[in-house]
C-alpha cells in the first residue's frame, strides 16, 4: 500500500515516472514475479526487480519509456538465447552476468497529461476545451472572474480567473513543468494581457484566434509593452490548420490538429532526459554500471574500471 500511496502522490504532483514489474522469471535470478521498482525521470530508482545485472538495464529502459510515453516488455536473457524473441513487441537485452537465468519486466510509464491553457469565454474556447479534454489534455480554462459562474462544468477542464493566471504560470515554472501549450480565444477582450503573461512563461506552443489584421495590432501592442521580439514571433496566428473550418467546433478541431502536429515534432527533436545518475561501462560484458553504487572495481594504469559483478571483474584482462 505504501507504493501505491507514493504513486498517487506523484500523479497529483504531475511528476513523470515509470513502474517496472517482474512478470516472468527463470531461475537462477534473485527477483520474483510481482517484484516492483519505481523509476523517476532523474534516474532515481526505488524498489527491487533484480540484482546489479538487471537493475541498470531496467533503469535505462524505464527512462526510455518515460521519454517515449510508451509501455514496453523487457526480456533480459542469457547471451546464448538473447536472440530468441518470444514476443514481437518485446525488447530483448542480453544478461551481462553469468547466472544463466532470465527475467521479463513490464515497464509502464506515467507521464502527466500535457497541460493546455484555453483563454476566453467564447464559442471557440468552449469547443476547444471540451474536445481537448477528450484527447485527453489537462485543460485550464482562463476567463474573467465574472465569467466563471457561467461556465459549464466539464470533466478534465479546470477554470481559473484571469487575475490568477500569472501566479498559476509562476507556480508551474517553479515546479519545473515544461511543455505548456496555450490558445488565446477571447476575441479581443483580453488578448494582449494574457499573451504577455503566457509569453513570459515561454510555452512550447501559443496561438491566437484572430484575423491577420487583428494579429498585427496585437503584436504592435505587445512590442510597446516591451515583450521581446522572439517571443512575439512565436505566436501562431491565425490559429489552426487551414481545413476550411467555419463553426466553432470545426475551428477547435483545426487548432487541436495544429497543436498535435507541432508538439509531436518538438517531442521527436527533444534531447534525451538528463539524469543525475552517472554510469560507467563494464569492459567485459558492456553493461551500464552506476558509478556511485558500483561494488566491483579494479585499478589499472591509473584508471578505475567498474563491473556489474565479481565474475566480470575477475575475467577482466587489461588491454
Amino acid at each position: 500500500m505504501v507504493l501505491f500511496a507514493r504513486l498517487a502522490e506523484l500523479e497529483r504532483e504531475r511528476v513523470p515516472f515509470a513502474l517496472a514489474t517482474v512478470v516472468a522469471r527463470r531461475s537462477p535470478v534473485s527477483s520474483h514475479v510481482g517484484d516492483r521498482a519505481l523509476v523517476l525521470a532523474n534516474g532515481t530508482m526505488d524498489g527491487f526487480v533484480g540484482g546489479a545485472c538487471s537493475r541498470d538495464i531496467v533503469r535505462r529502459e524505464a527512462l526510455r519509456a518515460i521519454r517515449s510515453g510508451r509501455s514496453r516488455l523487457l526480456q533480459i536473457r542469457p547471451p546464448d538465447d538473447a536472440g530468441e524473441v518470444a514476443n514481437a513487441e518485446a525488447i530483448v537485452v542480453p544478461m551481462g552476468c553469468a547466472s544463466g537465468g532470465s527475467v521479463d519486466v513490464y515497464i509502464e510509464p506515467h507521464v502527466p497529461l500535457r497541460r493546455l491553457i484555453v483563454v476566453g469565454d467564447t464559442g471557440v474556447a468552449d469547443a476547444l476545451a471540451r474536445v481537448a479534454a477528450q484527447v485527453p489534455y489537462d485543460v485550464v480554462r482562463v476567463v474573467e472572474a465574472g465569467e466563471l459562474d457561467a461556465l459549464d462544468a466539464v470533466p478534465g477542464v479546470h477554470p481559473i480567473a484571469l487575475g490568477a493566471l500569472t501566479d498559476f504560470l509562476d507556480a508551474e515554472r517553479r515546479a519545473g513543468r515544461g511543455g505548456l501549450v496555450a490558445v488565446v480565444a477571447s476575441q479581443g477582450h483580453y488578448d494582449e494581457e494574457t499573451l504577455e503573461a503566457l509569453l513570459a512563461a515561454e510555452p512550447a506552443f501559443v496561438a491566437l484566434v484572430a484575423s491577420r489584421r487583428r494579429t498585427a495590432d496585437v503584436r504592435t501592442v505587445l512590442e510597446r509593452r516591451g515583450v521581446l521580439a522572439p517571443r512575439i514571433a512565436a505566436i501562431r496566428a491565425p490559429a489552426g490548420l487551414d481545413l476550411g473550418a467555419r463553426t466553432p467546433g470545426e475551428v477547435a478541431i483545426s487548432i487541436l490538429a495544429e497543436i498535435v502536429g507541432a508538439t509531436a515534432a518538438d517531442a521527436a527533436e527533444a534531447e534525451p532526459l538528463e539524469t543525475t545518475v552517472r554510469v560507467g561501462i563494464d569492459p567485459v560484458c558492456g553493461m551500464e554500471v552506476e558509478l556511485e553504487t558500483a561494488r566491483f572495481h579494479r585499478e589499472h594504469d591509473g584508471r578505475t574500471y567498474v563491473f556489474c559483478c565479481a565474475g566480470c571483474r575477475d575475467a577482466f584482462v587489461p588491454a
